[in-house]
């Protein structure tokens, strides 16, 4: 039993957010020991490149839509959106901890970013002041990353659907409803996202 509520903190541009990232969510809810799971949508990775990236209050909007009729306690968190540019996560863990004293927090992240986990900035805190929670990328020996970095290995199972995959088929005029719900195709479409840009790799 834990004394303080349990909360998994998936981090993403969710660019857009996908059935992926809710499978995983949905995962570490039922069988992560979490009270709820939150996404929380980064304004900008300063790791990765930001031509592809759709406005934030858009970002924010269609992780709220792909939400709304889970029934699950998974919510979307804006807090990067109000924190200093650019965001770092070991920031955020700061503002969420000082404004949530009832609350512990714990990172859900794939083995990719567990593997590339040394250019965040104070990686070092984040493990040893955190519980990470990692879940299999194929391509990546997740249990040997988990025992290097003394992680939680978060045994989902391995979706291998992208959202630059999303953005580039949109904006070739694919329906992708199955993969982002007809929800949220319906304000993707409604709002122009993604359908004349050019994409790279993000």
């Amino acid at each position: 039993m834990h004394s303080k509520k349990r909360i998994g903190l998936f981090f993403g541009s969710f660019n857009p957010i996908h059935i992926g990232h809710l499978a995983i969510a949905n995962y570490a809810v039922a069988f992560g020991d979490f009270a709820e799971v939150w996404f929380v949508v980064s304004p900008q990775n300063p790791l990765k490149c930001k031509s592809s990236l759709a406005g934030e209050e858009h970002r924010i909007a269609m992780a709220q839509i792909a939400v709304r009729n889970l029934d699950l306690p998974i919510s979307v968190c804006d807090i990067e959106m109000r924190l200093p540019r650019p965001s770092y996560t070991v920031n955020t863990l700061d503002a969420l901890v000082g404004g949530n004293s009832d609350c512990e927090f714990c990172v859900i992240m794939g083995a990719d970013s567990l593997h590339g986990i040394e250019q965040w900035r104070e990686y070092q805190k984040i493990m040893s002041d955190y519980t990470v929670y990692v879940y299999p990328r194929l391509g990546y020996d997740t249990k040997t990353l988990c025992n290097k970095y003394e992680a939680e290995l978060c045994d989902a199972p391995i979706i291998e659907i992208s959202s630059t995959f999303i953005r580039k088929s949109i904006s070739k005029g694919k329906n992708m409803n199955a993969f982002i719900s007809p929800a949220l195709g319906k304000y993707i479409t409604e709002n122009g996202l993604y359908k004349n840009e050019k994409i790279e790799t993000v």
